[in-house]
């Protein structure tokens, strides 16, 4: 389904849209691909402020609900390191 808009746009706007559209596109194209684009950006932006918002109310390393990720991947690291030297004799 679709839904049509009546926009103005300054004389500038439209002669520069209508450079663009020269034999490749219509007008409601660009306009609907730059507003999707616009959209998209704008969402995404929604999405980046929220990641940043969390990383600031939760900053990663340290302890959380599940303890300490960092000091349990260096203990992990250093146990499978300790058990390879067994393994292999210290080679």
């Amino acid at each position: 389904m679709t839904t049509q808009i009546a926009v103005r746009l300054p004389d500038p706007l439209v002669e520069a849209l209508d450079a663009i559209a020269a034999g490749t596109a219509t007008r409601s194209e660009i306009v609907r691909l730059a507003l999707e684009q616009f959209v998209q950006r704008e969402e995404r932006r929604k999405i980046d402020e929220a990641l940043a918002r969390g990383y600031t109310e939760h900053p990663p390393g340290g302890e959380d609900e599940w303890g300490d990720l960092e000091a349990q991947t260096a203990a992990a690291g250093r146990a499978a390191l300790a058990a390879l030297d067994e393994w292999d004799g210290g080679w």
